[in-house]
């Protein structure tokens, strides 16, 4: 392989549509006397994230060097990109302008290819959205299909990371017409983790008020809560226009951890059925990021050095290697359509670090669901046993739980499909710019991405002493099956069907999947962790683009969709389902009033039913895979 020597283009000024400059940054392959080799393919990336970031310019350098022309932009109003940012709503229309400018210069050779992870997969698939004929192949690294449905707001809850993210990246933009020295400061001195202990918060009254672009973006997301055109424009609802992309080689990167795990296989599924190039998914047990890809855990779970792919960035080039150069690497690539991490082959043992040893290992699969599906339901008892259909006879007439769900006092969320939920470290003030501390050093998370024990401790947000475990909780139902006597695989899309009812007009209700350890000599007490969950809001249950309040202690039938999952639960384990109300801060909790969403005044508390009988029958749907070894 020739190694080339790089040459940059800086701040490059690429004018849209609308006259806004996006200052680029153009990493050209050169000879020994660094004179440019033009001849060669494109990759592109466009971030919101400052395009001279290390950890970008490693990659760009990385790619540059192994004869990839590397375009690097700063999203609108972004670092150093001119106008104002409006959360994913620019990227279609500036994405593909990119494109068109490309497609005219002088070095372009008839392949450009996209990449990026989560926002800048946002961008990709926006762009993509608008058909542009230079597009040639793209790797999107967990990112959205339908802002909505499943990553900015779920179940018609909000998705909080997302105005967490309105904070942090406000305070950590260095864009110059954004914000003066002082404004930078107090941005900068505080962390949304203070907006949770009194929320919602409230339009003016928090230091976002200073990017009043950043603000008015966050209470739009934050309020518009039904499903209506502000929610189609082709930045947010990437599913809204697949007949649009392009019929290229796509490959969709994810992890059963990620925040855009469903996602991430809604596009694999829909373009791979519309398009005749080749369109692939892979999925690891990872959580959010670009080096995540890379690392063998995932919270406290471990799986083991196969978990890894190596080097994403090799990943990278074998993919365009393949289209753009004709070059095949068997390290990387894959023959089927889908190649998945089944999670839960383990010992359970302790590791070195203190996470317990879950492993697992890959397979490679043809559909999704996979084809060999067998969808079983689990029916949730009165005497909190998980009963599947040779059991079902064990349910009663007449029954139900009822729990008290106190907004004041949600269930804290201890592990999920998340990212972004972070907040930031305070810099000093006797510094002369808030970006001169770095930003990996302040940014932390408010809740950890990953699998987790799920008992409370002094780490996880919200918990409280003594730090019991969380299905000891009043305002918890938990469903557990008997031990299981044969290794169980789950791998596919998860649903709860639920009879409930409340006495207020509006609540939400929760269901979280749980693999459980028997106790061991590492684990003395077991170990209970999260797979998936999901949320309902109830004024959501009929349709998202209508509210439909409840009457009081009236029974609906609702359908709360978990994120999709591979786990065997081994022998010896337990199935667990907790059911409740609330999981914060992963989502905004209910204040059971139904006043609108994001700008209530008053919260209530909710007395919740679930409905558990022969004529009322509350169960949960499991892809169950039975393969003969």
């Amino acid at each position: 392989m020739n190694i080339y020597n790089v040459s940059i283009q800086q701040n490059i000024k690429i004018k849209t549509r609308d006259g806004i400059n996006l200052y680029t940054d153009i990493y050209f392959p050169s000879d020994d006397k660094y004179q440019y080799i033009k001849d060669l393919p494109i990759l592109l990336e466009r971030t919101p994230y400052d395009k001279k970031a290390l950890n970008l310019t490693q990659r760009y350098n990385y790619f540059c060097e192994r004869g990839y022309i590397v375009v690097a932009q700063d999203c609108r109003g972004c670092y150093a990109s001119e106008g104002e940012i409006y959360f994913l709503t620019q990227e279609a229309e500036d994405g593909f302008d990119t494109l068109q400018w490309l497609e005219n210069q002088n070095w372009y050779s008839d392949n450009i290819g996209t990449f990026g992870t989560s926002y800048q997969a946002w961008t990709q698939s926006a762009a993509a959205t608008q058909n542009p004929k230079s597009l040639s192949a793209m790797i999107v690294n967990m990112g959205g299909s339908n802002a909505f449905t499943s990553s900015v707001r779920q179940g018609g809850a909000m998705e909080l990371r997302f105005i967490a993210w309105a904070y942090w990246h406000s305070s950590l933009n260095t864009n110059s017409d954004l914000k003066d020295l002082n404004s930078d400061f107090v941005l900068n001195n505080f962390s949304f983790e203070k907006t949770l202990s009194n929320w919602p918060i409230k339009k003016g009254l928090t230091p976002l008020s200073l990017v009043p672009n950043y603000e008015q973006w966050a209470f739009d997301i934050l309020t518009n809560s039904k499903y209506d055109e502000y929610w189609k424009h082709p930045g947010f609802a990437i599913d809204e226009y697949y007949d649009d992309h392009p019929d290229i080689p796509m490959i969709y990167v994810g992890g059963w951890y990620d925040s855009y795990t469903r996602a991430t296989i809604e596009n694999f599924d829909n373009l791979s059925k519309l398009k005749k190039s080749e369109v692939k998914l892979m999925i690891g047990p990872w959580t959010h990021g670009t080096a995540q890809p890379e690392l063998t855990y995932s919270g406290d779970l471990e799986f083991g050095p196969d978990a890894t792919i190596g080097s994403f960035s090799d990943f990278h080039l074998a993919w365009y290697d393949k289209w753009f150069k004709n070059q095949k690497s068997d390290n990387y690539l894959f023959e089927s359509p889908i190649k998945i991490f089944v999670m839960g082959t383990g010992d359970g043992s302790k590791t070195k670090d203190g996470r317990l040893f879950h492993g697992g290992y890959w397979r490679e699969e043809d559909t999704w669901p996979l084809k060999d599906t067998k969808f079983i339901n689990y029916y949730f008892s009165s005497d909190n046993q998980l009963l599947d259909e040779s059991n079902k006879q064990q349910l009663i007439d007449n029954f139900s739980l009822t729990y008290i769900y106190d907004p004041s006092n949600p269930v804290p969320t201890i592990g999920a499909n998340i990212s972004s939920l972070s907040g930031l470290k305070p810099v000093p003030t006797t510094i002369k710019s808030p970006s001169d501390v770095p930003a990996q050093s302040r940014r932390y998370n408010i809740v950890e991405p990953g699998g987790f024990n799920q008992v409370q401790e002094k780490r996880f947000y919200g918990t409280r002493e003594p730090y019991a475990p969380l299905s000891a909780r009043n305002d918890i139902l938990s469903f557990q099956s008997e031990i299981i006597n044969n290794d169980t695989e789950v791998t596919g899309p998860i649903t709860v069907n639920l009879f409930v009812s409340s006495d207020s007009p509006d609540t939400d209700f929760t269901a979280k999947l749980i693999d459980v350890y028997p106790a061991s000599k590492d684990f003395p007490q077991g170990f209970a962790f999260n797979l998936t969950d999901g949320i309902l809001r109830m004024r959501f249950r009929e349709s998202f683009t209508e509210e439909k309040f409840m009457n009081e202690n009236e029974i609906y039938r609702i359908e709360v969709v978990l994120y999709p999952t591979s786990n065997v639960f081994k022998k010896g384990h337990r199935i667990r389902v907790d059911l409740s109300s609330s999981n914060f801060p992963k989502f905004d909790y209910n204040p059971n009033t139904g006043e609108p969403i994001g700008l209530n005044t008053t919260e209530q508390v909710a007395k919740n039913t679930i409905h558990l009988s022969n004529e009322y029958q509350s169960f949960i749907t499991l892809p169950i895979i039975n393969r003969q070894k």
